[in-house]
Order: structure tokens, then C-alpha cells, then sequence
């Protein structure tokens, strides 16, 4: 497999979502940026914030969640990113807290920034980091829990969970996605 050349973080900018169970994308990438010694930086024209690295691109789409393929698709055409060479991070409802899954390509489970993503790059098969945050038991409660933080038990699976990807990362930068997945696969909640 190619090594990714484009990670996304998903989340909603602004203060009022910083701490939500739907930024955990943008929690893991501020914390790669900082593993890599990166500031992410506003750029109006790939709507978002971004930092480089090489021939890596960290984005932080600042479009809200529903329109996060604007961003990811600007850049990625504007750097002919292939699909393959993109791994988006994002919060996942189907997963405990804590737990971590990593795969190419598959539906988007409803979620809106995958949705609109898909939709804009016409397919599904970029690599999706999907970190868990628990279902609410109640679909009518769904987007009440992702636009909500954390409670501390669950904070304190989620951000374990973050540190193992930081702990793939190596993996994951080289394309070596087996064995990521081996180790992020290994320990869940």
C-alpha cells in the first residue's frame, strides 16, 4: 500500500466544540502535529487549517463536519492525493470509548463528514482511523452525544486510545497497514 500523503482529523471548529466527542479527529491530529513538531496554520483556499510534513499534509477541515469533503477534495486534487493515500480520523458511534479500528474504504455508517467525503471524491475507498465514543442507546440522542464532551470515564478510554494510534503512527506513515492494524486491533475496550 502506498504511505499516506493526506491524514484528516474531522471534527467542528470554533471553542464551543473543542472539547466534543465529534473533534476526536481533530484531538488525534493536534497531537500528531505536536509529535511532529507542526503547527496547523489557516488556509482559506483548502478550507481549513493545515501543517506539512515532506510530502505529508495534516488537514483540519474548518467547514463544519457535514461539508468536510470540500476541504479534503481541494487539497487532494490541487496535490493529486489518489484515495488510497488519504486516511481520515474521525469519531466513531458503533465503537466503545477507547476502542480503535482501522480499514480502507465501506459505508459511512451515517456519519455526515464521511458522507460528504465520499461524495466528493466519488468513492469510498480512502483509509478511515475510526476512534470509538460509544452509541447513546437512542438514535433520537445521537447528535446530542456527538455534540457533547465526554464524560471522564469515557475521556479516559478515549485518550489512551489516541496515544496508541500516535504509538502506530510510524506504521501507519511507512503504508504499513497490516501490521497497524495488528497493533491498534490488539486492545480493545
Amino acid at each position: 500500500m502506498p504511505a499516506p500523503r493526506l491524514i484528516v482529523g474531522l471534527g467542528n471548529p470554533g471553542s464551543e466544540y473543542e472539547e466534543t466527542r465529534h473533534n476526536v479527529g481533530f484531538w488525534f491530529l493536534d497531537h500528531l502535529a505536536r509529535r511532529l513538531q507542526l503547527r496547523l496554520t489557516p488556509q482559506g483556499k483548502f478550507f481549513g487549517r493545515l501543517a506539512r510534513h515532506d510530502d505529508l499534509w495534516l488537514l483540519q477541515p474548518t467547514t463544519y463536519m457535514n461539508l468536510s469533503g470540500q476541504a479534503v477534495a481541494s487539497l487532494a486534487r490541487f496535490y493529486r492525493i489518489a484515495s488510497d493515500e488519504i486516511l481520515v480520523v474521525h469519531d466513531d458511534l458503533d465503537l466503545p470509548p477507547g476502542s480503535i479500528r482501522l480499514k480502507q474504504g465501506g459505508g459511512n455508517g451515517g456519519h455526515n463528514g464521511l458522507k460528504d467525503i465520499q461524495s466528493r471524491l466519488a468513492t469510498p475507498d480512502f483509509w478511515r482511523l475510526r476512534l470509538g465514543i460509544g452509541h447513546p442507546g437512542e438514535r433520537s440522542e445521537v447528535v446530542n452525544h456527538v455534540l457533547k464532551a465526554p464524560r471522564r470515564e469515557e475521556r479516559d478510554l478515549i485518550d489512551p486510545a489516541i496515544d496508541r494510534c500516535l504509538l502506530a503512527w510510524p506504521l501507519l506513515a511507512a503504508g504499513d497497514y497490516a501490521a497497524a492494524q495488528r497493533q491498534l486491533h490488539l486492545k480493545t475496550v
